[in-house]
């Protein structure tokens, strides 16, 4: 049995589970992705297109004929880890290319990898196609080198991620995001539908529908619509909940319209699930960060979301330490927990980041406070955690399985898990017959400070 660790980051993507055997001569692209599952997706499409051009791929440096670096620029210690990671390319393979968010920054990356190959910022395809061409000259085979319907997952075939828009309109004075990756920019709904249908079609149970702000998903494109779909949010959700795969919605900002996204999960078209980054509750804490400052009023609108789906599950993160912070208005954020009672919660410490607008503010915040603060802050949220997986001990619930190890016991995740940054759910024995990507009822027995653990249902519960 293992918990999950309550440090974990929630910007962090999926490692990748990708594999497949190659041809004598084929030539081999060796992929590293770090960061969000945003560039997660990215990494997918431009494996695809390099799939369909004859390219075998590689999870790690072993045969790989050139190495891509799908870097994170979130924080600073996330382009350290970026860093780190073409370093290690560099050593382990020798030709590297980098791309992503960091990518954004090529004379950075250059001052400390001058002998890369080449730089190119997010979601920049062509680009990569180009400088993996100039260092791995394609030889397709055209009678073998056939690409699934599909295209090239990073993840477990039972869940996809899906990415519904690039890019951000939020000015938050701690992110840099919207000058990394531009304005929001939705795709359009039929496209979304399209990739969802395939997915589907193909075996994914589970669609995890990510951007940079999915409630504002179509507010570019003025929510038009088109070929019987309409780029709005609540449209998008119902459209998804009719194929018959769990629906779960990541990083919706708080606006008022999210109200109509509940009905739909108090129906069962999507999981009863919001991922929300409400980032602090004190107000003038949210008003230096640029963000709207209305606490109070989320805690309204969390009662009323509850009152309509007693069953969903909030989850979110949370910056302490933002430069300012008094302990007055830390203890305004452990009291909102307290009347808030979310149940999936993730916190960083403040971090400067290069070219956010957050550095030149006055009284930074020390790293001792910060971390005192920051295990005052996950002390709560555990405990909150661990009061309600207690009161789901005797429950009949539906998971969907993970994984199974070589001792049958299987790693599963509720409707209120998402992959990597919440809890799982773990059958210890009775296991025969189940298969990873199965949804089976299970009676839950054990409740920890994060996962649960119960047994196959043999009756119906």
């Amino acid at each position: 049995m293992s918990q999950n660790p309550p440090s974990l980051r929630p910007d962090l993507a999926p490692k990748i589970k990708f594999s497949e055997p190659k041809r004598d001569g084929q030539p081999t692209i060796g992929m590293v992705s770090l960061g969000c599952p945003k560039a997660l997706v990215d990494s997918e499409r431009i494996l695809t297109r390099l799939r369909a051009e004859g390219y075998a791929i590689s999870p790690d440096y072993s045969g790989a004929n050139a190495v891509i670096v799908n870097t994170c620029g979130f924080l600073d210690s996330a382009k350290a880890e970026s860093l780190d990671a073409i370093g290690e390319a560099l050593v382990e393979n020798g030709k590297v290319i980098v791309t992503g968010c960091l990518g954004a920054e090529p004379d950075y990356i250059r001052e400390h990898h001058p002998q890369i190959l080449a730089v190119t910022g997010p979601h920049q395809y062509e680009q990569v196609l180009d400088a993996v061409h100039a260092a791995v000259p394609p030889s397709p085979d055209p009678f073998i080198d056939l690409l699934p319907a599909s295209g090239v997952s990073l993840t477990p075939r039972h869940y996809s991620y899906l990415k519904i828009s690039e890019g951000c309109n939020h000015k938050c004075k701690f992110c840099i995001i919207p000058d990394m990756r531009g304005k929001l920019a939705s795709r359009p709904a039929h496209a979304v539908m399209r990739e969802a249908e395939k997915l589907v079609e193909n075996g994914v149970k589970e669609l995890l529908v990510i951007s940079q702000d999915t409630s504002a998903y179509g507010v570019d494109i003025k929510h038009a619509e088109d070929r019987g779909h309409r780029a709005h949010i609540t449209d998008l959700a119902r459209d998804l909940g009719s194929l018959g795969a769990w629906v779960r919605l990541h990083y919706v900002y708080p606006y008022p319209h999210v109200r109509q996204l509940i009905p739909l999960m108090a129906d069962g078209l999507i999981l009863p699930y919001l991922d929300i980054p409400f980032q602090h509750a004190s107000t003038d804490v949210l008003r230096r960060m640029a963000r709207p400052a209305a606490a109070a009023k989320t805690l309204d609108e969390i009662a009323a979301w509850r009152d309509i789906c007693p069953d969903i599950t909030l989850r979110s993160t949370f910056i302490v330490g933002y430069p300012g912070e008094t302990e007055a208005e830390f203890q305004v954020l452990l009291d909102w927990m307290d009347e808030a009672q979310l149940d999936r919660v993730g916190c960083f410490q403040y971090e400067n980041v290069d070219g956010a607008r957050s550095n030149a503010l006055p009284d930074h915040v020390p790293a001792d406070v910060k971390q005192d603060r920051w295990d005052r802050f996950m002390e709560k949220a555990q405990a909150i955690s661990e009061a309600k997986l207690e009161k789901k001990v005797g429950q009949f619930i539906d998971v969907i399985v993970d994984d199974i190890d070589e001792d049958g016991i299987a790693t599963c995740r509720t409707k209120s898990d998402a992959p990597e940054i919440d809890g799982n759910l773990f059958i210890d024995e009775g296991t025969d017959g189940v298969n990873v990507g199965d949804i089976v009822r299970v009676e839950v027995d054990e409740a920890g400070e994060y996962d649960l653990w119960g047994m196959v249902a043999r009756t119906p519960g």
